[in-house]
């Protein structure tokens, strides 16, 4: 049976520098999720049942017919253009 090292699995070494960003990088991009998602969850459907917001760039977004999805509909685009070039790159490295 090995010995334990001392150390905890997700603990980072401190034996030198790292390329790990901080926790307040990861709350940050979880927050601006978070809002990004809800947002444009009311843009697309919850505006027709919740009245006009006294902004004027959401209103103009919200009586809109055509370009208010273009942000939701982005990110599955973009997402999918990603992991398949990233795919195919990985095929042209290994073969």
């Amino acid at each position: 049976m090995s010995k334990p090292s001392g150390k905890r699995p997700l603990e980072v070494p401190s034996d030198g520098p790292t390329n790990l960003p901080s926790v307040k990088t990861g709350y940050t991009i979880v927050v601006l999720a978070v809002l990004f998602f809800i947002i444009v969850g009311y843009v697309t459907f919850f505006s027709a049942f919740i009245p006009s917001p006294p902004n004027f760039i959401l209103e103009v977004v919200v009586e809109d017919t055509h370009y208010k999805y273009l942000a939701l509909f982005l990110i599955p685009t973009f997402s999918y253009f990603v992991i398949a070039n990233w795919v195919g790159w990985q095929y042209y490295q290994n073969s």
